[in-house]
């Protein structure tokens, strides 16, 4: 009950009564267990002014009127009424501070101070009592406090070794760890000091500060590329090897093709295929085939490794496809999801080898429109590996090796996504990065990947073989009961989301009817009115963010980004297991098999999903690690930014050069002292009224970086021509 200055200081001139009922219908729900006289109220509130007195006993008459507290006539005490409600939830632990509650059951995440986690963790799943929230709270979130750890997400680390005399401390790698882990001498394995380790949690004690841990591998020394990759993949529980039992299986399959195999399937040698493909890619999942008909049309073959035909069920091979459900791709390396003997060897679509395929098998007229279609196995044989860039060169020069059959495709995909983009698909165009790595795996350079029509070409026919293979099996029907399927699902986007965005976007001159009925329409016009402008970059990011998430699910829900009533994921099985999935169920229709059970495919739908994004997850940890090694060798260095990010605590630059995120800490500005001001997207310096917002172009030089964090600090630097070119841009 006893009330901060702020709190005293608005009273003087503001709704005394008001809050003097807020404030103590807060402290007695709080402590709802106890009954309080109002003796003990006034000195717990520290109450000596007559007037604030009586308005205490006002509010304590107004709280009885209301039944929100009881009266006890044998002590003359008071006491709330409240009951404390429980839920479960999972624990996202997003700062030092405090963490959330995430529980379907809430639509806001349930707020927990650090000190009311009692032990538990980032990711652990935990029974949370809901608590009086705070009236000073300006977003209102309901507040809790942890009951019970219900399971935890993880009992072992990634960190690096701190050795002191007596003790040695383990300092998590996750920037959602926010303790550090206290070892024994005797549970180090010798690791020394610098050492990134695998430690696993033995005992944490809620009430002190340190859980207590023990070493169960040393990675090696922190900063060498290899160990800082292992440690990526360990932090997210993702496994780095396969066990001997699984390569030994794989090892074991035969590389000969039966002749009474080959009988069973379609043969496309004869006809022309080839991939397109990285330039540095190994496992080459997918070929095209062409050729003209004698009516004018294209046959054209989407070619999929028959990845099932070798990984069959109830088999190591399987159970670990299935556990690992993607490959991961860091940047120095892929960690696949099936032995190198599967995804390099047995089912890469090498050229000049008769390879096993599962197809989706076309005829095209000129003007893109599909007469006929056919799924089936197939054995191809490609003619020609291409890069990307090989295909492109063609396509620009008009000349090279099938440059008839190549811009034939160019030509009929061109149409496609235009077809595709009149029905509705959004145009959103994320940068990526790519490194250029010396053979010890330090960056020499990175620059955004660009994607061009050879990339366009090839995504065009992956995305028509996904969604006609889908809609194929969503019409296959035998009984009365709805046939399964794996499908790709990608939902409207929340109103609210959209709404908000849509005054973000206003704030920088630009237009969306967020409650529009082709909201895909708004979208794409938006996406051309920032098309190479600054905030170009951020607005898609930020337009991303309030679009639903793609996952894997048995119920065709259809999927909005693309605009496909059914789509599924029927072209890269070497390297998703949903796809092998996919590819069972469609063998099954064909031959029309009994269909499988519900449950289990969603079960494993679940599953992909989940493991698609911690994969994602590693994924830009060993960028941003790349990212902060980079600029770590260009301290004190000069670049221009684009204001990316604004927070209580600083604001995120992003280096325009190289697409790297910084942090410059209000703390390290020297002109003023800025303050957040969120619901504007910007910061505002209290003396000179300067603000910072999305978008703004700055000077920053690059301060320091923490490899531990993947984080890379910037400073402010002076340049005039900036701050005259930003005020230009806000006219």
């Amino acid at each position: 009950m006893h009330r901060n200055k702020q709190s005293k200081a608005k009273n003087k001139g503001g709704n005394q009564k008001g809050d003097m009922l807020t404030d103590l219908q807060y402290f007695l729900d709080k402590n709802n267990d106890e009954n309080f006289t109002k003796a003990q109220l006034v000195k717990i509130g520290k109450l000596t002014d007559k007037r604030e007195i009586s308005l205490l006993f006002v509010a304590i008459d107004s709280l009885l009127a209301s039944k929100k507290i009881s009266f006890n006539p044998e002590d003359e005490s008071y006491q709330s009424v409240f009951k404390p409600q429980t839920i479960e939830g999972i624990i996202d632990h997003v700062n030092p501070r405090f963490a959330y509650c995430i529980s379907e059951g809430f639509e806001k995440d349930i707020i927990i101070e650090a000190n009311k986690l009692y032990g538990a963790l980032d990711g652990d799943k935990v029974k949370v009592m809901l608590t009086p929230a705070k009236r000073q709270r300006d977003d209102a979130r309901q507040e809790g406090e942890v009951l019970e750890i219900v399971a935890r997400k993880r009992t072992e680390f990634v960190g690096k070794v701190q050795r002191l005399a007596k003790v040695c401390f383990v300092v998590p790698d996750s920037k959602k760890i926010h303790v550090d882990f206290m070892v024994e001498l005797e549970d180090t394995m010798e690791a020394k000091d610098g050492d990134k380790v695998l430690v696993k949690l033995s005992e944490y004690d809620a009430f002190k500060k340190n859980p207590k841990g023990i070493i169960t591998k040393v990675l090696g020394k922190a900063g060498e590329n290899n160990v800082e990759m292992h440690s990526i993949m360990a932090e997210y529980g993702l496994p780095m090897e396969f066990e001997k039992i699984v390569e030994n299986e794989a090892n074991a399959i035969s590389d000969k093709i039966s002749s009474e195999e080959i009988a069973k399937r379609r043969d496309f040698r004869n006809i022309l295929t080839f991939t397109i493909d990285p330039v540095d890619a190994k496992d080459f999942d997918d070929a095209l085939s062409i050729r003209k008909l004698e009516n004018g049309n294209w046959e054209i073959g989407v070619h999929i490794a028959d990845v099932t035909h070798y990984v069959l069920p109830k088999t190591d091979l399987e159970r670990e496809a299935y556990k690992r459900a993607t490959s991961v791709y860091l940047v120095d390396r892929c960690v696949p999801m099936l032995p190198e003997r599967l995804s390099n060897g047995l089912c890469s679509l090498r050229p000049n080898e008769d390879k096993l395929t599962f197809s989706a098998v076309f005829e095209i007229d000129n003007d893109a429109k599909i007469k006929s279609e056919w799924f089936g196995k197939t054995i191809i044989h490609s003619d020609k590996r291409f890069a990307y860039e090989d295909v492109q060169e063609i396509i620009e020069n008009g000349t090279g090796l099938y440059f008839e059959e190549i811009d034939v495709l160019n030509t009929l995909h061109k149409k496609l996504r235009k077809d595709r983009f009149a029905k509705g698909a959004i145009n959103f165009e994320t940068v990526e990065v790519k490194f250029k790595l010396d053979e010890t795996g330090k960056p020499l350079g990175v620059f955004p990947k660009v994607r061009k029509e050879a990339h366009m070409l090839i995504e065009e026919f992956m995305l028509l073989a996904n969604k006609r293979v889908a809609q194929f099996c969503f019409d296959y029907k035998k009984g009365k009961e709805q046939n399964v399927m794996v499908y790709r699902t990608h939902d409207e986007p929340d109103l609210d989301k959209l709404r908000s965005f849509s005054l973000f976007a206003k704030k920088f001159g630009h237009k969306l009817e967020a409650e529009s009925k082709n909201i895909s329409r708004e979208l794409n016009k938006l996406m051309d009115d920032i098309n190479g402008k600054p905030e170009q970059n951020m607005l898609e990011s930020i337009a991303i963010r309030a679009m639903a998430k793609a996952k894997y699910t048995t119920v065709s829900m259809g999927h909005f980004g693309l605009a496909f009533e059914h789509y599924s994921h029927f072209t890269s099985p070497i390297r998703r297991y949903p796809d092998m999935i996919c590819h069972r169920l469609l063998a099954q229709y064909l031959a029309d098999k009994p269909m499988s059970e519900r449950m289990y495919i969603e079960e494993q739908c679940k599953h992909s999903s989940d493991m698609e994004k911690l994969a994602a997850e590693a994924e830009r940890a060993s960028i941003k690690y790349k990212q902060a090694e980079f600029m770590g060798t260009m301290i004190g260095q000069e670049f221009e930014g684009i204001v990316s990010g604004v927070t209580e605590w600083g604001v995120f630059i992003e280096v325009i050069s190289t697409k790297c995120e910084g942090l410059v800490r209000y703390a390290d500005m020297q002109d003023d002292h800025y303050d957040l001001d969120a619901g504007n997207f910007r910061a505002i310096g209290r003396k000179t009224g300067n603000l910072i917002q999305f978008g703004d172009r700055k000077m920053v030089r690059i301060k320091a970086v923490d490899m531990n964090k993947r984080t890379i600090d910037l400073v402010m630097a002076s340049h005039q021509e900036l701050l005259v070119r930003n005020k230009v841009m806000r006219r």
